[in-house]
């Protein structure tokens, strides 16, 4: 029986990000039976797409319902990732996306051709978690597919390949995190094989890490790399309604599904880094593992995704200073370039961490427009954030008031409840990134 037509950009469950794996292994753990809701926004507005694309999204969207996993991705996620337990390679061995019940999309005419587009996502946490990498990757490729067509791919993997030197000459440890910004699976593609040259050619302080995306991270025989995402807590706030403990809960779960040792990389900004440090000095309780430990002492290291990374550096190292810790990882993820990436690695190490990054659009969505070299070809700006879990809105404060997300009125709910000091950044504007 021949398989059925699967989508033209995305055909894999493998590509996605790996923290919707780990995401989704903890959600059938623990929140099984949670209703969720997704909402897109497309923070470069005036970029729109055309009715020939959104008919071409429609048609690839409910395809993803084609994607099962076959028996080589399942054998590969029990070697390289033996954090995700065999009860969820079951379940994910079994699993369909159900598009045509799960995701509408509708296209609002405002230009003659060109209109907005609208992608509302609805169903259970644990089936509707893998849409947002395929949505967000599906919708670049038809913008660039159908609106932008001035370029091509020739000297996408040199281009990335002299990135990667720059970066690993200047000892920058780097993964890719291009997944669901980037042009098109082999534009990505391209990036990955640049960057493994880059790597493996030797001598470099610096190397490729991993990717985010586990299927080229199998198909380039690099680790797939990730922890958790902002939904995680922005989800279990929701839940419970407990935004003062939410990131303890959400630490304390992830401990109890995942155990001590990996996937320690903690992500501090969902309501603001400040009130994560309150959960994160805390002991574990006994159920997640030794008492005796603070999550910060167990967890590896944090993530920096918003807000100024150095008044970020900064409070972190003073934090894990009051807590007489040292030595732990931070990662940096927030729109980064090459410059930007090699002037954060001294600032962290001078307040004694050991710095990486992880970098996205910059890698798979940096192109110039063929007509004109010179002239940039702008990427979409798209993100994908749930909306709705377990009846009640669901947020995200970050450390830059240009990343809230959700409900105002739950947004400055929160921020009140939290004692929250409302922080800008200048190089934040999201509708003028890269």
């Amino acid at each position: 029986m021949a398989q059925e037509a699967l989508p033209e950009g995305v055909f894999s469950f493998l590509d996605t990000d790996l923290y919707k794996l780990t995401m989704q292994s903890a959600v059938l753990k623990f929140f099984p039976d949670v209703e969720v809701e997704y909402a897109f926004t497309n923070r470069t507005p005036q970029m729109r797409l055309s009715k020939d694309a959104f008919k071409w999204l429609q048609e690839q969207v409910s395809k993803l319902a084609n994607i099962t996993l076959s028996h080589d991705e399942r054998a590969f996620l029990e070697k390289q990732c033996k954090f995700l337990r065999p009860e969820y390679l079951d379940y994910l061995q079994k699993f369909k996306l159900r598009p045509t019940e799960q995701v509408h999309l509708s296209f609002e005419n405002v230009d003659g051709e060109y209109g907005d587009l609208s992608i509302a996502t609805k169903g259970l946490w644990l089936e509707t978690i893998l849409y947002e990498i395929p949505l967000l990757a599906l919708t670049s490729e038809a913008y660039f597919k159908f609106i932008d067509k001035d370029w091509d791919h020739e000297g996408q993997e040199e281009k990335a390949y002299r990135k990667g030197i720059k970066l690993f000459d200047a000892g920058c440890m780097v993964s890719e995190f291009g997944s669901r910004r980037r042009r098109d699976l082999h534009t990505q593609d391209l990036v990955i094989g640049g960057l493994v040259r880059a790597s493996t050619e030797g001598g470099r302080p610096g190397k490729l890490t991993g990717s985010s995306n586990v299927y080229l991270a199998m198909r380039h025989g690099i680790p797939p790399v990730g922890t958790v995402a902002h939904e995680w807590y922005m989800a279990i706030a929701s839940i419970t309604n407990d935004y003062e403990n939410a990131n303890e809960l959400g630490l304390d779960y992830w401990l109890k599904c995942f155990g001590e040792g990996v996937l320690g990389i903690a992500l501090t900004d969902t309501f603001g880094t400040p009130a994560f440090f309150k959960a994160f000095k805390k002991n574990i309780p006994s159920e997640a593992g030794d008492t005796s430990k603070t999550y910060a002492q167990v967890f590896s290291g944090i993530r920096q995704d918003s807000g100024d990374p150095k008044d970020y550096t900064k409070l972190a190292a003073d934090f894990y200073a009051s807590q007489g810790i040292s030595g732990k990882s931070l990662v940096f993820s927030d729109s980064l370039n090459t410059d930007l990436c090699i002037e954060y690695k001294g600032i962290a190490e001078s307040c004694g961490f050991k710095p990486s990054f992880g970098v996205g659009t910059f890698f798979t969505n940096d192109y110039t427009k063929k007509s004109n070299p010179e002239e940039k070809s702008k990427p979409l700006n798209i993100v994908i954030k749930i909306s709705k879990a377990g009846g009640r809105p669901a947020i995200k404060i970050s450390d830059n008031v240009g990343k809230n997300t959700g409900d105002k009125a739950t947004v400055n709910e929160v921020k009140d409840r939290l004692g929250y000091s409302e922080k800008g950044w200048a190089a934040g504007d999201e509708s003028r990134r890269w």
